[in-house]
């Protein structure tokens, strides 16, 4: 599985603190060595603008050159969406790596998926059609396409959140989706299975994170204006308080806050629910070889 990193903030802010440890998953800490990639919405003074710097990469995020640049680059943005990748639906190739992007209604649109779709083919034309030939393009260029029939023009974030909540349910049936999408106003996150996040504002924290020793006191990185929300697949850091996203949960954050839920219920297919049987009892397999004493 891959996983997923974002951030929706109040003011213009940069990334890199919780990039740097995130990027260590991509072959380092852990085994999501196939491509990675982030995606900045840049700001418009200190409004959240159209556009978005794009950066993809099929080698690891632990080892790109690109990614060690972007450590010592701080963008600053008010929405950030990365992934790194396993690939499990696609060949390793740069058209695969997430996040994927599309414009739609004079904007773009960023889209990152963990987990993967079984019996998914929809009928997709136009500009919505995939590059690569992953199931996680093809759920995005769906949502757009569907969001274009439902909406002439950029509705406002609660109403998008609720059209998502009846779109959402259709793709998940066919197995895990975990996603992270932005149009530069907002960002939503859903979990299938495993999300979660964390707010930031003032007072800021010391943090240590989980996947480089390393501590940092926030306080020094922003001012008391400043407001953060960061969702990851896992979390990033090991003394803060992360919220863990029930299954089936949407959530639009604006400004480095939650704004609006909605709850997605989803019925999964016969294909997706022997592939989610399967990966639980993989995963329980491992979990117990982990936990079983070394042999004398």
């Amino acid at each position: 599985m891959c996983q997923l990193l974002g951030m929706n903030s109040r003011l213009p802010a940069s990334l890199t603190l919780s990039f740097t440890g995130f990027s260590q998953r991509g072959g380092c800490t852990d085994h999501h060595s196939d491509g990675w990639g982030i995606a900045f919405f840049e700001s418009e003074g200190n409004l959240p603008g159209k556009a978005a710097r794009h950066f993809v990469d099929k080698e690891s995020a632990a080892t790109s050159p690109i990614a060690k640049m972007l450590k010592s680059y701080p963008i600053k943005s008010h929405n950030v969406v990365a992934h790194v990748r396993k690939a499990t639906v696609g060949a390793v190739t740069l058209e695969n790596c997430h996040p994927f992007t599309r414009e739609l209604w004079g904007r773009y649109w960023v889209f990152a998926h963990n987990g993967d779709l079984k019996e998914f083919q929809p009928p997709l034309h136009g500009s919505f059609k995939p590059v690569g030939s992953t199931d996680s393009e093809l759920a995005f260029g769906w949502l757009l396409q569907e969001l274009n029939k439902s909406h002439v023009t950029v509705p406002s974030v609660e109403e998008l959140t609720n059209t998502l909540s009846e779109l959402v349910p259709q793709i998940a049936r066919h197995g895990t989706f975990n996603f992270l999408l932005s149009n530069g106003q907002a960002l939503w996150a859903h979990a299938s299975t495993k999300l979660c996040y964390v707010s930031r504002q003032h007072p800021l924290p010391e943090v240590q994170l989980k996947d480089e020793d390393v501590t940092v006191d926030l306080s020094d990185l922003n001012g008391p204006e400043d407001r953060q929300v960061i969702v990851v697949t896992e979390p990033l850091t090991t003394n803060e308080a992360w919220v863990a996203m029930e299954s089936g949960e949407l959530q639009a954050f604006v400004e480095g806050r939650p704004v609006v839920r909605a709850v997605c219920k989803t019925t999964l297919t016969a294909a997706a629910a022997a592939a989610a049987a399967q990966r639980q009892a993989e995963e329980a397999a491992k979990a117990a070889a982990l936990a079983a004493p070394a042999a004398n």
